[in-house]
């Protein structure tokens, strides 16, 4: 054996300098190409996760000209592409079908905007979870709405004690310029009167147009000045009252007798099946011998938006994420929608994971999870999610 080897390297030595590195450069291809097979068996050897979403719940996860969208369906791609899982994606009717495929092992991974609720919790296997979101209930508004809650608004104390605050500030600098510009011995005031004078002069310092024309005097041009920057102030008040009373006047008309969730009995209201939203008027139904809440169940969020405008349902309730997704993203036709209550019973929302996933799988996707939030791409993917599209450019 050993005669053969130093026979060899007395070849080798033997081979010109061109030789020499011509074998040498072949050992190393060798080398190259047996460490990229054994990367490509190591890339083969991972598992093929399956992966399940439900359509008609945007922003969370819905299929738009064929092609999955939505924020849950976004930060899954993200997790899979950062951690290199290979995954294929299949389509289920309900929330509650794809959380059972991953009880009995039919899927891996159930993807969307799933409530991590109580009841789940002792059955299913959950992520880490990337957002929290409650429930809402979207109603419809008439027309009037908006004109009787300005009117509402008009009527209040409030708003008659800013008026008052504002006239009475002004007639006190009107009494001012009367003293300063010595309004009681002009001539105008001797052929018209005192109150007829007195009375332009407030009226002016009011309104603004023809207040140069009241003083000739330093100190009267100063009171001028401040009854302007009065009239400045007090207008941004007067319009941040009413806008703000406004708008809590007509959310109190769209609530209507709809102060909690429990004055949805009674009322057809559409929900998606299989969800947490249909779980909660079954328990309301189950709390009460009284009228209970028509269930009336919806393919889709934009289905539901369908019933409430034509009448056929008196509510929607669903997640307060998908609820304020419809109101900027559908087409209103002359419909005034709004969320009568946001909010209801927060929980943590998280994807599902198969009772069989292996752990170390599970524990990449949560660090994943993490991660993401961390660096604000949750939190970003949700502000894309709910902005409201922007018209095409003409």
């Amino acid at each position: 054996m050993r005669l053969s080897q130093n026979a060899a390297m007395a070849r080798h030595r033997a081979l010109p300098l061109e030789g020499r590195i011509r074998a040498v450069l072949v050992s190393w291809g060798t080398a190259l190409l047996l460490a990229l097979a054994g990367a490509e068996v190591a890339a083969a050897s991972e598992p093929v996760l399956r992966v399940g979403v439900v359509d008609g719940a945007p922003p969370c996860s819905y299929r738009d000209a064929g092609d999955w969208q939505g924020l849950s369906i976004e930060l899954w791609n993200r997790i899979a592409t950062r951690e290199g899982l290979p995954y294929v994606v299949t389509e289920w009717p309900s929330v509650q079908e794809m959380l059972e495929a991953t009880r009995t092992g039919r899927l891996d991974v159930a993807v969307g905007c799933i409530n991590v609720s109580p009841d789940r919790l002792a059955r299913y296997r959950f992520s880490l979870p990337f957002q929290e979101d409650g429930l809402a209930v979207m109603v419809l508004q008439s027309r009037l709405d908006l004109g009787r809650s300005f009117l509402a608004a008009l009527l209040t104390p409030t708003l008659l004690q800013l008026l008052g605050g504002y006239l009475l500030v002004i007639a006190l600098l009107a009494l001012l310029t009367w003293a300063v510009e010595h309004y009681s011995r002009q001539p105008e005031t001797l052929s018209h009167g005192r109150v007829r004078t007195f009375g332009k002069v407030f009226q002016v310092l009011a309104t603004g147009p023809g207040s140069n024309t009241l003083v000739i005097t330093t100190r009267g041009n100063a009171i001028v000045l401040v009854a302007y920057l009065v009239r400045i102030v007090s207008a941004s008040l007067l319009v941040g009252y009413l806008t703000v009373n406004v708008a809590r006047e007509v959310q109190g008309t769209a609530a209507g007798r709809i102060r909690s969730e429990s004055d949805l009995r009674g009322l057809r209201v559409g929900v998606r099946s299989g969800t947490v939203s249909e779980a909660l008027l079954k328990e309301l139904n189950a709390g009460t011998t009284g009228p209970k809440v028509s269930i009336l169940p919806m393919a889709s969020i934009r289905s539901g938006f369908d019933l409430l405008v034509s009448g056929r349902v008196d509510a929607l309730l669903g997640d307060n994420l998908q609820l304020s997704y419809l109101l900027t993203h559908s087409e209103l036709n002359g419909a005034l929608p709004s969320l009568a209550l946001q909010g209801i019973r927060p929980e943590s929302q998280a994807f599902a994971f198969a009772s069989g996933l292996p752990q170390a799988t599970a524990e990449r996707i949560d660090l994943a999870i993490s991660a993401l939030k961390r660096s604000g791409v949750v939190s970003s993917l949700r502000q894309q999610a709910t902005e409201p599209v922007s018209a095409p450019a003409r």
